[in-house]
């Protein structure tokens, strides 16, 4: 990274909840709702939108830590509103403020560490791990 993003900087990304985001134990009496993995796949993703502009070809990056309080349901349809912001930064990693919202309410609050990465390092490492 020759430039950082600063702290304070955000990012937001929309989405709406399909068959593919809810619950895969919904039945007749359980409602089709947007599922926890799926909410903290979307919120990731937001945050990695923050550093993307910033990284270099050879870099990438990678979540290390997600701690989610996903508070209340969306039902399939719902229009999800993630947003992300640098909270704190050291060296390669960031932390986030992440928050969720459908057209109703706040849906999730949490944290987020995302580690900045050389794309070869990493590749090299898993070499070893190669059975």
């Amino acid at each position: 990274m020759n430039r950082r993003p600063r702290t304070g900087e955000s990012s937001h990304l929309e989405f709406r909840v399909t068959e593919q985001h809810i619950i895969d134990f919904a039945d007749e009496v359980m409602p089709e709702i947007l599922s926890t993995p799926w909410l903290i796949w979307f919120l990731e993703h937001t945050a990695r939108g923050v550093v993307l502009p910033y990284l270099e070809e050879d870099e990438s990056t990678v979540g290390s830590v997600v701690e989610v309080k996903h508070q209340a349901p969306s039902p399939l349809g719902a229009l999800i509103t993630c947003h992300a912001k640098i909270i704190y930064q050291d060296r390669n990693m960031f932390s986030f403020e992440l928050r969720a919202h459908d057209e109703h309410e706040i849906i999730c609050r949490g944290t987020h560490k995302l580690r900045v990465i050389r794309k070869a390092r990493l590749a090299s490492a898993l070499l070893a791990k190669r059975p």
